[in-house]
């Protein structure tokens, strides 16, 4: 098997040489964590060499008109006008910040989903046990029709009580594109707040939000726009910015200066840090642009139509239907596992698709049936046949 392997790897994109990525690995979960490009990183890389060689300069001189011109652009990328971001080191970070700062009472409910990223959904019971806040499920379905589904179950779940709901753009487990500005837009009339988790938005789909029009929104930089590890976002509307505070109270909480906002102010500088990360999100904004003729919007078109190649051939292996419609996925898909291989622990299907054929792919845990997803990615470095292979792969599992 370990000979098959390393022939299949010949047959990698050519576009994989411009990451550093092992090419003795499948690499099929670009959504976990992201992939920096080379040339990212040499940016990175110099930026650090500049911030070494004179730690004072660097932070007293060239540190802000940096990070400045990096937010204006990344606002751009993301339609909104860039008083209103600040930046995080990821979208965690700007869930807890968020609701860290607000204030919720025993009255309060909190309303979410089933599909929320576990990290987030521990931020909220931890709110609810320090308030007497309740959190309130709504249950979506999986396998999944319609985007309708996803609004019917929301406000399904709505109530007199229900002061804020957190839920995602992209979901990490399933993979699916809620419609997260319809569902806006009817809490909104009803005076409900929204918190969105965009983790895999920036860079996966086109994003606006303007016109998705969230009271606060965060997404990650270091996953589909490939910008390096530690660059996020969070955005908060313009009259809910007094109220929303970093998690590091620091500087900018008594600082004198009235040329920013005290939102950018305190998020801005949260203590000595390494912010080249967020200085390079130009850089790969402007890399993975100029990859195809087409730029941004031909470089989504061509990973959406990657991964929906991909889940059909896995469907056939596994012989199990698509869980849900086409118009929900982005670059991600998730596919239910066959019955032969639904019962065993995910990590130990995970384990084995890398040690036996060097196959790195999420295998999900899910809490309903089916009990085991498998979660691939599809980024302009992969090719369908690395998902021919997994497929094989599954097969003599």
């Amino acid at each position: 098997m370990k000979d098959e392997n390393k022939n299949f790897k010949l047959h990698h994109s050519h576009f994989q040489e411009l990451w550093t990525l092992d090419p003795g690995i499948t690499f099929l979960n670009h959504g976990s964590f992201g992939a920096c490009p080379k040339a990212v990183l040499a940016v990175q890389q110099k930026l650090r060499s500049q911030l070494e060689q004179e730690p004072l300069r660097f932070f007293g001189r060239e540190w802000e008109p940096l990070i400045d011109n990096a937010r204006n652009q990344l606002a751009e990328f993301v339609g909104a006008d860039s008083q209103d971001l600040v930046f995080v080191n990821n979208a965690t970070t700007g869930v807890n910040s968020v609701l860290r700062s607000l204030t919720f009472s025993s009255e309060d409910e909190i309303l979410t989903t089933n599909h929320e990223y576990n990290a987030c959904r521990n931020a909220l019971d931890f709110i609810a046990s320090r308030t007497g806040a309740r959190v309130v499920i709504a249950k979506i379905p999986f396998p999944i029709e319609s985007p309708q589904q996803v609004i019917a179950a929301v406000m399904e779940r709505v109530s007199p009580n229900t002061r804020l709901a957190l839920l995602d753009h992209i979901t990490s487990q399933t993979g699916l594109i809620f419609p997260i500005q319809q569902l806006v837009q009817e809490l909104h009339q009803l005076g409900i707040d929204t918190l969105i988790d965009g983790a895999h938005a920036p860079g996966m789909i086109s994003l606006n939000l303007r016109e998705i029009g969230a009271t606060y929104y965060t997404g990650n930089c270091h996953k589909w726009l490939c910008a390096p590890k530690g660059a996020a976002f969070l955005y908060v509307q313009r009259d809910r910015q007094s109220q929303i505070r970093p998690l590091t109270i620091s500087h900018g909480a008594n600082s004198a200066r009235t040329d920013k906002s005290r939102f950018q102010l305190e998020f801005d500088w949260t203590g000595t840090d390494d912010p080249t990360a967020y200085m390079c999100v130009p850089d790969a904004i402007a890399f993975m642009g100029s990859l195809l003729p087409g730029g941004w919007n031909e470089l989504r078109q061509r990973n959406h139509q990657l991964v929906l190649e991909a889940r059909q051939l896995l469907c056939q292996a596994l012989e199990v239907l698509p869980p849900c419609p086409e118009e929900m996925i982005g670059s991600m898909a998730v596919i239910p596992m066959s019955a032969a291989l639904e019962n065993r622990h995910f990590m130990t299907v995970h384990d084995e698709l890398f040690d036996k054929f060097g196959i790195q792919v999420q295998i999900v845990p899910w809490h309903e049936s089916p009990k085991l997803l498998l979660r691939i990615s599809a980024q302009i470095y992969n090719t369908l046949e690395q998902y021919v292979y997994l497929a094989n792969a599954l097969r003599e599992l």
